[in-house]
């Protein structure tokens, strides 16, 4: 009977421990499967050797950002707000891009431009540490939104006329053309090789003698963006252009920021940003050094914002030249906020040419700084580049323009405020507050300077500016205003 108990006890032990090593297994089957199809062991994705990003030094840094993230802080790649991905960074060299300053490399940005183009926010990448030689080239759309040309490296055209292709324009070099939701940034510099073309015997006083010879003097604007809307400038170093650095025309909604431009104080024609036939524009936080303007504001151009720009050397910020060769000129709603002008030729300048048509109105200019600038305040409605324009009757109407907190030192060689509007066309509703302007140095030659124009001093000027007329002319003659809305 013992012995039965015995042999009893020990076969019911071994069917236990059996039954137990299969529920072991069982559990341990079931947690190796999940375990296998869990996305968080899954290995992280590595770029094949063949994607265009991975022959990349470095990944540039993401353009969207999220709506939580810092101003000026890349997104998180894995934050699902960031839409930028490595499939849609194109980076011209794995297009056959070399980077070294000397062979041209035109065919690889265009390639990659047309591949960028034809996806949403795609990136045309030019990488940091390299210098890409591009002749004269037109990135053309329509594209799909969200297009970003990066440049983190140098850009520059062919080093001056003579190596410049025969076959190519002279009048521009990078163009962006019919374009929508674009921008262009980096951290990178745009080299515009400037200097031989400033030397050509056709410039202003760089003949025999200082003479100026005549004779075909194109040379290529740096940047031109033509018949495109929804527009982003940010962050570059743009220099030493051979002529206009930036020029928009027939563009809608433009913001520019963050910008370094410079050329030499004496390098001709070299305008900073130019804009004509252009509406809704944003000029922020830039600091402009050139041989020109550092703002013109040509024909056709309203709701124009300009703040927080550094200007000087330069020929100041301008409106203009308008109504040249008997044309029509619109402008209106401008304003120049919070800017620094120093050591330049002009501060906040209206230009128009006699026997123009159209208007200017809706022009503020307030809180501007001056140092050390000659013609601090200016209205020329006799503008003339030569000493051969004749006198006409017609001009363009310039009214309600504004002049607030305008202070700071001026050039005694001119006096700082001078008003010279056309003997037909008066200018009207000027308005002056707060402007005291102190000589740099010496002593004031000339008094502020008005001739037929209108407006108020709400406070006492420095200098005074007694020649300034109160109301407003019993009648405006030609003033063309037919045709400004």
């Amino acid at each position: 009977m013992e012995m039965f108990r015995g042999f009893l006890f020990i076969s019911i032990a071994m069917i236990l421990f059996s039954l137990n090593l299969s529920n072991v297994e069982g559990r341990f089957h079931y947690h190796k499967k999940q375990k296998k199809g869990s996305p968080v062991e899954s290995p992280p994705y590595a770029p094949s050797p063949d994607d265009p990003v991975s022959q990349s030094p470095s990944y540039p840094p993401p353009v969207s950002q999220s709506p939580n993230d810092p101003p000026g802080v890349p997104s998180d790649p894995s934050d699902p707000g960031n839409t930028t991905s490595e499939d849609c960074v194109f980076d011209v060299m794995a297009f056959g891009a070399v980077g070294d300053g000397c062979t041209d490399d035109s065919a690889a940005f265009a390639a990659a431009w047309k591949e960028a183009c034809a996806v949403e926010s795609g990136v045309v990448w030019a990488p940091s540490n390299l210098t890409f030689l591009i002749t004269s080239t037109i990135f053309s759309g329509p594209c799909k939104p969200g297009l970003v040309f990066q440049v983190d490296g140098v850009l520059m055209p062919p080093n001056g006329p003579d190596n410049w292709p025969k076959t190519d324009s002279k009048k521009q070099w990078l163009v962006f053309y019919r374009l929508d939701d674009m921008t262009l940034t980096g951290s990178g510099t745009i080299e515009g090789n400037g200097d031989q073309w400033w030397e050509l015997p056709c410039k202003p006083h760089r003949g025999p003698n200082g003479s100026t010879k005549p004779g075909p003097c194109d040379s290529p604007a740096m940047i031109r963006f033509f018949m495109s809307s929804n527009l982003v400038v940010s962050g570059l170093r743009i220099q030493n252009s051979p002529m206009f650095h930036m020029k928009f025309d027939g563009c809608e909604g433009v913001l520019i920021e963050k910008l370094s431009i410079s050329s030499p104080k004496l390098s001709p024609n070299t305008d900073g940003i130019h804009i004509e036939n252009t509406k809704s524009v944003g000029i922020y936080d830039s600091v402009i050094a050139n041989g020109d303007d550092c703002i013109s504001i040509g024909p056709g151009c309203s709701n124009v914002n300009i703040e927080g720009v550094t200007c000087g050397p330069s020929h100041g910020i301008s409106i203009g030249s308008l109504g040249v060769h008997n044309s029509q000129a619109c402008v209106s709603n401008i304003t120049v906020r919070n800017a620094i002008i120093k050591n330049s030729d002009n501060g906040v300048r209206i230009k128009t040419w006699q026997g123009g048509a159209g208007s200017v109105t809706g022009i503020s200019f307030e809180n501007v700084q001056m140092d050390n600038v000659r013609n601090c305040v200016i209205i020329d409605q006799y503008y003339c580049s030569t000493k051969a324009c004749q006198n006409e009757t017609s001009a363009v109407y310039v009214t309600d323009v504004s002049y607030k907190n305008i202070k700071g030192t001026y050039d005694v060689r001119s006096p700082p405020i001078h008003f010279a509007c056309s003997d037909t066309v008066p200018c009207t509703n000027i308005t002056m507050s707060e402007v005291e302007l102190l000589p740099e140095e010496g002593e004031l030659v000339d008094d502020p300077f008005c001739w037929n124009a209108y407006g108020i001093q709400e406070t006492l000027t420095i200098p005074p500016i007694d020649c300034l007329q109160d109301g407003g002319p019993e009648a405006i003659g030609e003033s063309g205003t037919y045709g400004c809305y």
